[in-house]
C-alpha cells in the first residue's frame, strides 16, 4: 500500500494515538482543523470574489478612464508658514 505499510499497522498506530491523545482531544483537532480549511476556502472565495467585482467597478468607473499628465500645482502650507516664521523672526531682530 503506501511505501510497504499494511492496514493493520495504520490501524495498529490510529489505535495507539488514540490511547495516548483521547476521543475527545482527537475530536477537538480535527474541528480545529476543519474550522481553519473552512475559514482558508471561504477567505479565497471572497478575495476571487472582490477581484471580480474590483475588475467590473474599473471599466465602469469614469475615473478610472482620466489621464494624469498635465502638470500639477501644490501648494504647500508649512513652507508659507515657516517663511512667515522666517520674516517675523527678521523683523524682531531690527
Amino acid at each position: 500500500m503506501l511505501g510497504g505499510i499494511s492496514i493493520w499497522q495504520l490501524l495498529i498506530v490510529l489505535g495507539i494515538i488514540i490511547l495516548i491523545f483521547g476521543t475527545k482531544k482527537l475530536r477537538n483537532v480535527g474541528g480545529d482543523l476543519g474550522g481553519a480549511v473552512k475559514g482558508f476556502k471561504k477567505a479565497m472565495h471572497e478575495e476571487e470574489k472582490e477581484k471580480e467585482k474590483d475588475e467590473g467597478e474599473k471599466a465602469d468607473d469614469p475615473q478610472a478612464r482620466v489621464s494624469h499628465d498635465e502638470e500639477v500645482n501644490t501648494y504647500d502650507v508649512k513652507a508659507e508658514k515657516k517663511a512667515h516664521d522666517q520674516e517675523e523672526h527678521q523683523e524682531e531682530r531690527k
